[in-house]
C-alpha cells in the first residue's frame, strides 16, 4: 500500500481509548494503542518472504494487482480528506498524496506488472475481500466522519507501511547483493524512500494538530479509526498469501 507544521500535543484523555499523557503526542498514543497488532504485522509470513525474496512470483503479482486496486480507492479517500481539511496547508498535503497515489505509485505498479519479470495475469483482477473492505471503510470514513477522524483513518497506510518498509528494504538490499536480477527485490527497496518518510512525518503532524483541537469523544473516534485501518493493513497483507475467495 502507499502513501505518498510542527506537531501539536494533544493532552487530556481519550474517552474509552486509554490515557494520553500531557507530554505525549497524540500519534504516539495511537502507535502505543496498536502495539500488539503491529507486532503481529511484523511477524507476518507474507512480509518475511517479501523481504527475503522467497515470495512466489504469482503471489507477488496478485499482491501488486490488489495494491493497484487499493491505490485507486485510497486516493479517493485522501481527496475527501483534502476537501474537508481546515486550512490550505493541510489540504495541499492530502491532495498531493492523492495525486501521488494515482500517478507516481500507480505507474510504478503498472510498469512492474507489465514487465517480463512477473508471470502474466491469469484473470482480470477484482478486489479481494480485504482490499474492498479496506478502501470502502476509508472512503466511507472520509465522506461521513469529521476531518480529524478521517485523517486518523488514512494515517496507518502512511506510517505502518514506512515502518515495515524500512526493514524490508534492508533485507531486499541483501537479496540484490546475492542476486542483482531478482525480479522484485529492487522494487521492495523503494519502501524506504526518504521522501516517503518525510510525508509520514507531515501526516503525523497534521493528525496531531487535529487532535489538539478535538473533543475527548472525537479523539476516541480517531483512535478507533486508526485501529480499524491498522487491522485492515494486517488483513490486506495476510490475504495476499492466504487468499479468501469470494463465494461463487
Amino acid at each position: 500500500m502507499t502513501a505518498p507544521t510542527g506537531a501539536a500535543v494533544a493532552g487530556g484523555s481519550s474517552s474509552g481509548a486509554g490515557h494520553i499523557d500531557n507530554t505525549e503526542r497524540f500519534t504516539d498514543h495511537l502507535w502505543r494503542e496498536t502495539a500488539a497488532l503491529r507486532a503481529s504485522i511484523d511477524d507476518m509470513e507474507f512480509l518475511r518472504r517479501l523481504g527475503d525474496g522467497t515470495l512466489p512470483l504469482d503471489v507477488f503479482r496478485t499482491y501488486m494487482e490488489q495494491d493497484l486496486l487499493y491505490l485507486t480507492g485510497y486516493a479517493k479517500a485522501l481527496a475527501l480528506v483534502a476537501a474537508t481539511s481546515p486550512d490550505p496547508v493541510a489540504s495541499g498535503f492530502w491532495a498531493g498524496a492523492a495525486a501521488s497515489a494515482t500517478s507516481v505509485e500507480a505507474s510504478l505498479h503498472q510498469d512492474l506488472l507489465g514487465s517480463d519479470a512477473l508471470p502474466p495475469a491469469a484473470t482480470e483482477p477484482e478486489h479481494s475481500r480485504a482490499c474492498l473492505g479496506y478502501v470502502s471503510y476509508l472512503i466511507a470514513t472520509a465522506a461521513t466522519e469529521s476531518y480529524a477522524v478521517a485523517a486518523a483513518a488514512v494515517l496507518p497506510c502512511f506510517w505502518i507501511y514506512a515502518d515495515v518498509g524500512r526493514r524490508l528494504a534492508a533485507e531486499a538490499e541483501q537479496v540484490l547483493a546475492r542476486d542483482p536480477r531478482h525480479p522484485y527485490a529492487r522494487w521492495v527497496t523503494t519502501y524506504d524512500d526518504p521522501a516517503f518518510h518525510d510525508a509520514v512525518s507531515t501526516a503525523r503532524s497534521l493528525v496531531d494538530d487535529a487532535a489538539a483541537v478535538a473533543t475527548d469523544a472525537e479523539r476516541a473516534a480517531m483512535t478507533a479509526a486508526f485501529t480499524t485501518a491498522s487491522r485492515y493493513e494486517f488483513l490486506f497483507w495476510d490475504t495476499a498469501l492466504h487468499p479468501q475467495p469470494w463465494p461463487a
